[in-house]
């Protein structure tokens, strides 16, 4: 046998039609990956922008997909074991914080039984690398900023970062029993082209071009780390190679590293470490379009924190790599992809 790559190396990507998966896979495809993309698609937003996504990334024959759900376990362990992955990046999760208050068993579904098949073809086929999504969520209640990956985080606030708090956990014990590398990564409002219809970008700029006010809660008083989606893009795709191995003792750990003392296991932020007030984030918006943006100033819902900024330290030690897009620049990247999109 020669010593070319016979085969590149394989990764499987779970939400493939989402926002991120689409924008990961397409990073990977032109990387020379093998991708394959697991993708429920289903319907809490509009399907037809998923297919898309999926249509696009079909035009690559490095590109294979199964379309199921992740809690049916007979198709995702068929698909595992006929893929065969070397990594495997899961990123399909029920997203959504509000939608939580109104269909909780969904998240219970989707996140928790859903990851635990991930995690069990990860053991099964024991990948080089397991990653998968958290959120910044999970830093609940938090209110010391910028969050830090070592900080205490036991006051999730909704059951979507409940769900996603107890993946974390359930990452760590298999990283543990099974010696499988693991990095969790917590995402801040990510934004940009593609994205979720039920982000307050999307919604914002839909309802502006058709002339509705927007709802601005907290009466603009929200603070978030918004990070475009290619800068996490390349945040996940350099951690891919960033393969964390249990240490020889606690004291082999770096200040500031959340690799735990007893597991191949670390939980990383991505984010612009940089807090922007919602004001500002849509007042950009009103530069954008070119056309004034009517706020309906509203209080803040219960499902909300007033604010998020990361600590992207951690992150730039293990890959040399710190987002960076400005707010602006990306609100203006998105506006270009939304009108050409939907010819507006």
């Amino acid at each position: 046998m020669s010593n070319a790559p016979s085969d590149p190396r394989r990764v499987l990507v779970t939400g493939s039609a989402g926002f991120i998966g689409f924008h990961l896979a397409r990073v990977l495809l032109d990387e020379g990956f093998r991708v394959h993309g697991f993708d429920g698609m289903t319907d809490y937003y509009d399907v037809s922008l998923k297919a898309r996504r999926h249509q696009m990334l079909m035009q690559n024959p490095g590109f294979s997909k199964t379309e199921a759900m992740l809690e049916d376990t007979a198709a995702f362990d068929a698909m595992a074991d006929d893929f065969k992955p070397n990594i495997i990046v899961h990123l399909a999760a029920q997203a959504g914080v509000r939608y939580s208050l109104e269909n909780p068993r969904a998240y219970i579904d989707a996140n928790v039984v859903g990851t635990f098949n991930v995690m069990e073809a990860a053991r099964r086929h024991a990948v080089d690398h397991l990653l998968m999504a958290s959120t910044s969520s999970a830093y609940g209640a938090n209110t010391d900023m910028p969050y830090r990956e070592t900080m205490k985080a036991d006051t999730q606030m909704t059951i979507y970062a409940a769900t996603k708090k107890a993946t974390e956990a359930m990452g760590h014990s298999y990283a543990h029993l099974w010696n499988l590398p693991t990095t969790m990564f917590r995402f801040f409002t990510v934004y940009g082209p593609w994205g979720r219809p039920d982000m307050a970008l999307f919604k914002f700029v839909d309802a502006t071009l058709d002339g509705r006010p927007i709802d601005v809660y907290n009466h603009g008083e929200m603070y978030r780390d918004f990070t475009y989606i290619d800068d996490l893009v390349r945040g996940i795709r350099l951690l891919m190679d960033a393969v964390p191995v249990r240490p020889e003792s606690p004291d082999d750990i770096h200040e500031g590293d959340s690799l735990s003392p007893v597991a191949p296991y670390r939980i990383v932020n991505i984010g612009n470490s940089t807090s922007v007030r919602l004001t500002e984030f849509v007042d950009a918006i009103e530069e954008a379009l070119g056309i004034p943006v009517q706020r309906n100033m509203m209080d803040m819902q219960k499902v909300d924190v007033p604010a998020t900024w990361a600590d992207a330290e951690l992150l730039k030690r293990l890959t040399g790599y710190k987002p960076a897009t400005d707010v602006k620049d990306g609100i203006t990247a998105f506006v270009a992809w939304f009108r050409d999109y939907y010819g507006r």
